[in-house]
């Protein structure tokens, strides 16, 4: 992050959006909105970036999941299509089967899936016994 690109992007997106960039991000960035999607997530694009850094995501929710990033905006993120989805004919076109209910990712809380054992433990917890006193 070089001082002359933070002034810039500073002067271009005013201080309150600039430092909530820097918290957020991590990167005080400015650029043009590309479109919105179903969560309300922003997608952003600045040319004059370093490539692999000029597109982004603004996260609608404060603790956010990449699991909330529609499937045809993540082609657009890491450059698997080129134009965005609002604008891209072909995805306009599909018949969109990735738009199912959306429920988060269970992984790591008491809701995700465990498998049933019926085998037997080949090595058993030790039990103490406690002896009565005399």
């Amino acid at each position: 992050m070089s001082l002359p690109r933070t002034i810039s992007n500073l002067r271009k997106a005013g201080f309150k959006q600039w430092w909530r960039d820097l918290q957020y991000i991590g990167d005080p960035k400015y650029g043009r909105l590309v479109g919105t999607d179903s969560f309300g997530n922003k997608y952003f694009e600045n040319l004059e970036e370093q490539p692999g850094r000029h597109r982004w995501i603004d996260y609608a929710a404060h603790d956010y999941n990449t699991v909330q990033v529609e499937p045809q905006w993540h082609s657009w993120l890491h450059h698997i299509r080129q134009d965005p989805p609002n604008v891209d004919p072909i995805v306009q076109a599909a018949h969109k089967t990735w738009e199912i209910q959306h429920t988060d990712s269970t992984t790591g809380s008491r809701a995700s899936f465990r498998t049933y054992n019926t085998t037997r433990q080949k090595i058993n917890p030790w039990e103490p016994t406690v002896a009565a006193r005399k």
